[in-house]
């Protein structure tokens, strides 16, 4: 097969993003397990978010690595972990959106029921995270199982085809639909409960603890609104596949996309997490202590 030179550069700029992003996870990941400021809450839920990243990462990496062995070599053979790949893809893309849920929940608790302690509590969140996983785990093996997930020869990849599907659909819903969705709503009710408390005589301490939740949420909001953004190419021909036939070539232009927003999404939470930026900043800017000799 004569493969244009173009899907090669697709590929290189592809396993440049998604091994930038398994550092960066990577990173993040030690940096909170490390750093005894981190051991909060809040930043529990974020080293969830960085573990699904990672993972994420780390699948795309192989199907990457697996489309450029092959576009060099021209070859169309499949290998044996394809299916597998892209059953964890929807595993991924399933913890990455949940874990931002998660975040946008928490706040909204700390904000609307903040005497109800156990909500807020590790147990209560390490029980929640643990659901979202086997929640994600779980979903996608019946896709698996019917045989949605298909070799696309053209773009040397496994997943599911576009085109009306009951099965695609479903799944847009719950693993796209559900989490964006529960977060935007969570961002628009803590905008406007803020907006309301401003008109009111509330103590201070209520409405700087509000504010400070609200600017968590809208950091979560701007993180997905990066995932949402540069998976336009893919809802474009998703819905292009319920009135024709979608380019050949739509899942190069698409995952390559989703590696962008990948690292693109790691580069955010370095910018919006302070601790962890706080912890690479001092580790940087530390110089080595310099010993004289002194002359006797």
């Amino acid at each position: 097969m004569n493969i244009p030179s173009w899907y090669i550069l697709l590929d290189i700029i592809s396993m440049v993003c998604v091994i930038a992003a398994f550092i960066l996870a990577t990173i993040f990941l030690f940096i909170i397990v490390r750093e005894k400021t981190c051991h909060t809450v809040p930043m529990m839920l974020i080293a969830n978010s960085c573990l699904a990243e990672l993972i994420f990462a780390s699948n795309l990496t192989g199907m990457a690595a697996f489309a450029l062995g092959n576009d060099i070599k021209q070859s169309l053979d499949q290998d044996s972990l394809c299916i597998f790949r892209g059953y964890m893809t929807c595993v991924a893309y399933n913890l990455q959106n949940y874990s931002y849920l998660l975040q946008a929940m928490h706040r909204y608790v700390a904000v609307f029921y903040p005497t109800r302690l156990y909500y807020q509590s590790v147990r209560f969140q390490i029980a929640m995270i643990f659901l979202t996983w086997i929640f994600g785990i779980i979903c996608p093996i019946p896709i698996v199982l019917t045989g949605q997930i298909k070799y696309d020869v053209d773009n040397q990849i496994c997943a599911m085809p576009l085109g009306f599907s009951f099965v695609l659909i479903l799944f847009v819903f719950y693993a796209y639909l559900i989490p964006i969705g529960g977060i935007v709503f969570i961002y628009l009710k803590l905008l406007r409960y803020v907006k309301e408390i401003h008109k009111r005589v509330i103590p201070v301490n209520t409405l700087a603890r509000a504010q400070r939740e609200l600017k968590m949420v809208q950091r979560v909001v701007i993180l997905v609104s990066i995932l949402v953004a540069l998976g336009i190419p893919y809802i474009v021909f998703l819905v292009m596949s319920f009135f024709t036939s979608a380019p050949e070539y739509y899942s190069r232009i698409a995952y390559t996309f989703a590696d962008i927003s990948v690292m693109s999404v790691m580069i955010a939470l370095f910018q919006f997490t302070d601790p962890i930026k706080t912890y690479i900043m001092r580790t940087i800017n530390r110089r080595p202590n310099t010993v004289f000799a002194i002359p006797t």
